[in-house]
């Protein structure tokens, strides 16, 4: 039976074609899936019953298995969700007073092994499939409809970040396929700024990204050298520094040469005023926010500040400090408010926007770096920390 959720437009009007059926009904089916939120056939009452049972013959729409779910007291909510084979991801939502933002997953575990992540001490065990990811999208639309009493096409997730459990550019073909539905006028209609991309630094595919779906692109950085980026995110030993700030200044300069001025509301460089400076209109394609995790005694002095600012002084970018999030075993501490204040406050008097993340969901452990869901460990990276710590 194949998985309707697996599709975008285009790829449903060929699957619709190979039966005989009209290209159009491709975005009616589109929009009864995604917008209305319907995952029976019998339930999409403007096709021909003989239409209906034709898809119910070979096709469904095979939504994920909740195993279990939580709401943090600031009314974050967190679900586990199956993926067969004794794996299960976790997908978060972040209600806020003009926003909700749902953070999905793309990979079972993640094959990245960043020292501070929940999720990189799980191992990893494959790539989500396009289904597995918008399945989280779909199941957290009719959830939240039934919750908040509303209607699932109205927006309740205004934004998306590709920020949970995985490394959303090492899983690139579902990761665009999933992209272009998000962004499908027929399907959920978010705008590009809306959409957030977050990687450690792939930078082939940071290029890819920018030639077949730009979208707003956050970098995890936190450090400002290679010698630690290496230690504490392993994948700059392959990607250091030097070619992830170059593949940041292309993909902000493919942004200025489409000439996309985005939405109202929105902040983003100018080059009248340098690249620092900020007013509020363009698109976040326009610029790069840099993730920064906050270890104490680890990258958080004053020098750091001061190599940050000079690593990024040519990249259109802000900052977003994040206070660190334990979980068992993680051997890290949280920097204290004072060094993180003493922080951005050197990054702000260098003419940087940086911001602090305010934690949400850290009571049902669903704050950023502590997701882990479940994880059939290829890569047996559990056992190998085990024998490390014991030698």
């Amino acid at each position: 039976m194949e998985n309707l959720l697996g599709y975008d437009l285009s790829g449903l009007a060929s699957y619709l074609e190979a039966r005989g059926e009209k290209a159009f009904r491709a975005r009616q089916l589109f929009r009864w899936i995604h917008q209305r939120g319907k995952s029976r056939f019998e339930d999409m009452t403007d096709f021909a019953k003989s239409l209906r049972e034709k898809l119910a013959a070979d096709s469904v729409v095979g939504l994920p298995i909740e195993r279990s779910s939580s709401v943090a007291a600031d009314g974050t909510a967190k679900w586990l969700l199956d993926v067969g084979g004794g794996n299960a991801v976790e997908t978060v939502f972040i209600p806020e007073t003009r926003r909700g933002t749902l953070c999905v997953s793309t990979q079972a575990g993640c094959a990245l092994a960043c020292t501070f992540c929940s999720t990189g001490r799980q191992g990893f065990n494959r790539n989500l499939s396009v289904a597995e990811i918008l399945g989280q999208v779909w199941w957290a639309r009719h959830v939240l409809a039934q919750r908040f009493q509303t209607l699932p096409h109205e927006r309740i997730i205004s934004n998306v970040v590709f920020m949970g459990m995985g490394e959303p550019l090492t899983n690139f073909d579902h990761l665009i396929t999933a992209l272009h539905v998000l962004l499908d006028d027929f399907g959920y209609g978010l705008s590009r700024r809306r959409v957030t991309v977050s990687t450690s630094g792939i930078v082939p595919n940071i290029d890819r990204l920018r030639e077949q779906c730009p979208v707003a692109l956050a970098v995890s950085l936190h450090a400002p050298n290679d010698e630690l980026r290496d230690e504490i995110v392993p994948i700059n030993k392959k990607y250091p520094l030097a070619s992830l700030m170059e593949a940041c200044r292309r993909y902000v300069g493919a942004a200025a040469a489409t000439g996309d001025s985005g939405e109202p509301g929105e902040e983003f460089a100018s080059e009248d005023m340098g690249w620092r400076k900020w007013t509020r209109a363009g698109s976040p394609r326009d610029f790069i926010t840099f993730e920064y995790v906050m270890l104490d005694g680890v990258n958080d002095t004053a020098a750091h500040a001061q190599q940050l600012a000079a690593l990024t002084q040519d990249v259109p970018c802000k900052f977003n400090l994040i206070p660190f999030n334990p979980f068992p075993g993680s051997g890290y501490q949280r920097s204290t408010d004072q060094a993180i204040e003493r922080f951005q406050g050197i990054l702000l008097n260098a003419g940087y926007i940086t911001t602090v993340r305010k934690t949400r969901g850290s009571d049902i452990d669903g704050a950023c770096g502590q997701l882990a869901g479940e994880v059939q460990d290829r890569t047996r990276r559990k056992d190998k920390m085990a024998l490390g710590m014991s030698a």
